[in-house]
């Protein structure tokens, strides 16, 4: 079988389906409907669902409980397992990734809350969270496994209610300003307000990221220590740093793609000797030349000489340069270097618009934040 193309068959279906699909029963479609509010959030989840539900249509025999291919029955002793992840890894992620839909940068299975090796009964133990999308996640799986000829349904049903969370977020972003005349002051201006609002929602810390991501774009091409430099695809801002296979928010690679550069950013968390300890455990893994830590918060006086103690160490164990500095400061600095501003306003309005973790009232907030100030 193609498995991609049945996918894509599924994803076509759900496309055409108005969400409202009467052969489900309410508590089900509830669980589904948590799933899928939560499919930027906890990408992992709705990953391993839709590689679940999607394994099931196709092989309507298998027990997805049991998501390893070493897996036994816990009566019989009888290997009756599958891999999840490799289904996922080699079939799943990659379609999501062609639609446009939530994905991970590899499998949902790197989730530690969804690798453990034990069937995902309504007892599974692994530490998924929040509760609900856990009990969410392992009603479905046991409902399917009652009702194997519903699967396929369920599966277009959480996918079309994922292309609607995906539409809702394609907003049009001004990238073009009109004009000869835009200053450092006011992109700046633009840029704290775009990041201090209160959005009472996730994904606003991942602003700052974007709009560095933004500006390396430029550098990279003019700055002549970047020549023959390229960045790193950007990842995902919802994972932690336990889970993240990242060496930081924005990675700079140079010749045979060793790591040049590494910037963290630190949105609303002051740099403490805490977060230093954190970078030099990626330091010693990644081993890029510098790694910089931009924060939105002052350095307390009492905590400069530990922060100053950790920096000359790192330093002198591992050859790399440690540079902190507020997020602004340093944004303020980067546009002085690039040739026109006007790049950069495009290049972040482009960002903000394909990003796909951040919601409808990011988005629109900074065509707000343009439409209030600039004339056109």
């Amino acid at each position: 079988m193609d498995y991609k193309q049945k996918l894509k068959d599924l994803y076509l279906k759900a496309n055409c389906l108005n969400s409202n699909s009467k052969t489900i029963n309410q508590e089900t479609k509830k669980y589904i409907e948590i799933i899928a509010d939560n499919c930027f959030r906890n990408k992992g989840v709705y990953t391993v669902l839709v590689t679940l539900l999607f394994y099931k249509t196709v092989h309507p025999s298998q027990d997805i409980r049991y998501h390893q291919a070493n897996m036994k029955d816990e009566q019989t002793g009888k290997i009756i397992g599958f891999s999840g992840r490799s289904f996922d890894t080699k079939y799943v992620t990659p379609t999501l990734k062609e639609l446009d839909l939530p994905s991970m940068a590899e499998s949902g299975w790197l989730t530690r809350s969804l690798e453990q090796p034990l069937p995902y009964n309504l007892d599974y133990e692994g530490k998924i969270t929040p509760k609900k999308v856990k009990q969410a996640f392992l009603n479905i799986i046991n409902f399917v496994q009652k009702n194997p000829q519903q699967t396929e349904d369920l599966l277009i049903f959480l996918l079309s209610l994922v292309i609607e969370k995906v539409n809702s977020a394609k907003i049009k972003i001004i990238k073009k300003i009109d004009g000869d005349y835009i200053d450092i002051k006011t992109i700046i201006n633009f840029l704290e307000c775009h990041f201090s609002f209160n959005y009472q929602i996730s994904g606003g810390s991942k602003l700052p990221v974007l709009a560095f991501y933004a500006i390396y774009q430029i550098l990279i091409q003019e700055i002549a220590r970047y020549n023959n430099c390229y960045l790193e695809e950007l990842g995902s801002h919802t994972a932690s740093d336990l889970t993240s296979k990242s060496a930081g928010d924005i990675v700079i690679l140079g010749d045979n793609k060793t790591i040049l550069e590494v910037i963290e950013i630190k949105y609303g968390r002051e740099i403490d000797a805490h977060l230093l300890r954190r970078a030099k455990e990626k330091i010693i893994q990644y081993n890029p030349v510098r790694y910089y830590i931009f924060s939105s918060e002052d350095i307390q006086q009492e905590k400069e000489e530990n922060i100053q103690r950790e920096i000359n160490q790192i330093l002198e164990q591992h050859g790399c340069q440690v540079i902190i500095n507020g997020i602004i400061p340093t944004l303020k600095y980067y546009l002085r270097l690039i040739h026109n501003l006007k790049d950069f306003m495009e290049k972040y309005g482009i960002i903000v618009e394909e990003d796909t973790e951040l919601k409808a009232i990011h988005k629109n907030k900074w065509n707000e934040i343009l439409l209030n100030n600039l004339h056109n």
